[in-house]
């Protein structure tokens, strides 16, 4: 090979070609490698096609009305000198064929190795098959490059990617959406940092309109990686030209613009041969009064070195961080081969059970203790939100139980008359106040028993996490089908425990009341703050006559020294559970009678007594001191078992987890004849591999290419 400019250049730019055939021969995109290639851009019929046809000296691409590129073709022109052939003529030539056939120039296709078209027509041929074998015979697009090596001693080594042309408005069999999916699919090639853009616009529509440069800008505002093709130079007007715009006037561009002139359709249609093209082309830039004093600058020739040239250069500059990501790339599936069990797949059933159960138990105590090594600073995870369950929901869910919201002070006044019996109470009574405490404290089971569940779900949360997290349960579905069902068992078998001790926790406070409790208030002092209370609510004591000194009649002895007979409102002892209506009613109908009223007449008792009237003082009295015994004796309780629940639950469920899981599953899993059945393999883990191996195999090779450079 040359060591000049020209053949340094060549390597260069077969290194690429080498590396896009690399990757594009085992299915896989160079994205991320981002090799650094020249895109062509532009509308339906700017002339994108006659450009790249005079590039390459051959009538070779489709043509027609309508979408015509249909996927990106990959072209890759390799200048290789002409040789002597004794033979005459390539072999494949017939009556019908190219009739600019020959030996020294031909292509291949990247599908198609090892064949070789010296007829440029079957290149045509192949290019719309293949798109119609992968799009169908509609006008539907792909993503999926076509790649085209072209070998002449009439090209300069230079590698385009011909874009399908931007559309605006459906045609015939065209998607709705054919503007969207042309878009995007352009989007993702120009916006690569590596792409040099090659925008193709007709030099007779204002620049401003152009499909191609508008996109071009959106993703390079700048212009630093653009270059203008300016087509149809001689169909404008006469006195017009594109001066203003070669000068960077209009839209500038860092890498400039070039004109040229493409056959028309009379000349396709006629069979003008490109080389007859070429040469009109340079006759109308060296006679047009506008562009005949840079005639060098102008048309398809320059345009091919200066191509030549930018992509030489390109490449150059991009290599080394070609190699750092080919190389990153090459660590990356190299590690995820050995995660697949390496290029082999060879291995030990019991030494990888042996080696998961020990791996998964040594996480599932870490996890709990909150000494793994990826701890999250975003969220809680592991044993935190199984001390966020205990002292945060449960804790919260047992001080928010109120004993009053369910019983009222009407139900205590029941249950104090209730638990006198037949002779009325002389002082309060301890019945009423065991026999709802009693029933609250039952209340706590529930709340209790939940945290169990939860604590319970948060263990089955570390175990999906766990199974998600350890490679093998990837490589090996059944291992992690089994491991999943022994763990959920084994949790389960735990939760029958635990939940017995928190119910029978909950059961021991209720069956005995300890009112010795150092911290229960006792009854005297119950008394005696009830009392404060209610005295501090009455009103003041009458005043005595400040003239004799005497206190004012009606007050001694609260009115009860003077009085012989019973007052008209005095109701006795059950005298809150009638009303005066009901009294009244009763007076009522002894009046119908005969108006003779028959106050000694005794009537049965209703079948449901129930208090009608508000507390009386004494009820009031005694309501207040059983509420606040209940209240000290209930929040006695509630605090012992926001204490005692979390202990059971973690001995009982938390730690015998972390100490008897390892030996459940060694006696479930480490089985003879199970074993093999676990280390079966999941079809995607087989294919997996296969693809991963492709690609150390792909880059490997590129690592050989760039590595001389």
């Amino acid at each position: 090979m040359s060591t000049g400019p020209a053949g340094l250049g060549s390597e260069i730019v077969t290194i690429v070609n080498k590396l896009q055939d690399v990757f594009n021969a085992v299915g896989t995109s160079t994205a991320s490698i981002d090799l650094p290639q020249i895109c062509v851009l532009g509308s339906q019929s700017s002339g994108k096609s006659s450009v790249l046809e005079n590039i390459v000296g051959r009538d070779f691409l489709p043509r027609g009305t309508g979408i015509v590129t249909r996927r990106p073709l990959v072209l890759q022109l390799i200048h290789r000198p002409s040789t002597a052939h004794q033979n005459g003529g390539p072999p494949e030539l017939g009556k019908d064929g190219d009739a600019a056939a020959n030996a020294d120039e031909w292509g291949e296709f990247l599908h198609l190795p090892g064949q070789k078209f010296y007829d440029f027509h079957k290149i045509r041929d192949e290019i719309v098959r293949d798109t119609e074998a992968k799009t169908g015979r509609n006008a539907g697009i792909s993503p999926q490059p076509i790649n085209l090596r072209i070998y002449s001693p009439k090209v300069l080594t230079l590698t385009l990617v011909d874009l399908p042309g931007l559309t605006k408005v459906p045609v015939g069999d065209q998607p709705k959406d054919i503007e969207k999916q042309i878009r995007d699919m352009l989007m993702k090639y120009i916006s690569k940092p590596a792409c040099i853009i090659l925008a193709v616009s007709p030099a007779n529509v204002d620049l401003a309109n152009s499909d191609g440069l508008k996109m071009a800008r959106d993703v390079d505002p700048e212009g630093n990686r653009t270059i203008g093709v300016l087509t149809k130079i001689d169909l404008m007007d006469t006195g017009t030209d594109v001066v203003d715009i070669l000068a960077g006037r209009v839209i500038p561009l860092r890498m400039g613009y070039v004109p040229v002139v493409n056959r028309g359709q009379r000349d396709i249609d006629s069979s003008k041969s490109i080389a007859l093209a070429l040469e009109a082309e340079r006759d109308f830039f060296e006679n047009h009064p506008s562009y005949k004093g840079k005639a060098q600058y102008c048309g398809t020739p320059f345009l091919t070195r200066k191509l030549n040239m930018i992509l030489m250069h390109h490449i150059r500059a991009t290599l080394p961080d070609i190699k750092a990501r080919i190389s990153s790339q090459l660590q990356k599936y190299n590690a995820e081969l050995m995660q697949l069990g390496g290029a082999m797949a060879e291995h030990n059933s019991g030494n990888v059970v042996l080696s998961v159960i020990t791996e998964f138990t040594n996480e599932f105590r870490t996890v709990l203790d909150g000494s793994t090594n990826d701890l999250s600073v975003n969220e809680l995870s592991g044993g935190a939100r199984i001390s966020f369950v205990f002292h945060e929901l449960f804790n919260n869910g047992i001080k928010n139980i109120d004993p009053f919201d369910q019983v009222k002070d009407g139900d205590i006044r029941i249950l104090l008359y209730n638990s006198s019996g037949s002779t009325p109470a002389l002082f309060v009574g301890t019945a009423a106040f065991e026999v709802i405490v009693k029933q609250q404290i039952k209340r706590l089971e529930e709340p209790s028993l939940k945290c169990c569940q939860l604590v319970y779900d948060e263990l089955i949360r570390i175990l999906g996490q766990l199974l998600t997290k350890i490679q093998a349960f990837k490589r090996y579905p059944a291992l992690r089908e089994r491991f999943n069902a022994v763990v959920v068992g084994f949790l389960k078998n735990c939760m029958t425990p635990t939940t017995k001790l928190v119910s029978d926790m909950v059961s021991m406070q209720a069956c005995y009341v300890n009112t010795t409790h150092p911290d229960f208030i006792n009854g005297h002092k119950a008394m005696a703050i009830v009392n404060d209370r209610l005295n501090a609510a009455k009103p003041p004591p009458p005043q005595s006559d400040p003239k004799t000194g005497k206190l004012a009649p009606g007050v001694i002895n609260n009115n009860k020294d003077l009085d012989v007979e019973a007052k008209k409102d005095e109701t006795g002892f059950f005298g809150s559970f009638f009303t005066s209506s009901g009294r009244n009613s009763r007076a009522g109908t002894a009046k119908k009678t005969g108006g003779i009223s028959t106050p000694s007449t005794m009537e049965a008792p209703p079948p449901i007594i129930k208090p009608q009237a508000a507390l009386s003082e004494r009820e009031t009295m005694e309501t207040e001191v059983i509420k606040l015994l209940i209240h000290s004796y209930f929040n006695i309780v509630k605090r012992e078992m926001i204490d005692m629940v979390p202990k059971a639950i973690t001995l009982t469920l938390v730690n015998h987890a972390k100490e008897t899981l390892q030996k459940e599953l060694l006696q479930e899993l480490y089985k003879q004849e199970v074993l093999e059945d676990l280390l079966k393999e999941s079809e995607y883990v087989v294919n997996r591999r296969k693809e991963v191996i492709s690609m150390v195999q792909a880059l490997n090779k590129a690592e050989e290419i760039v590595a001389g450079v």
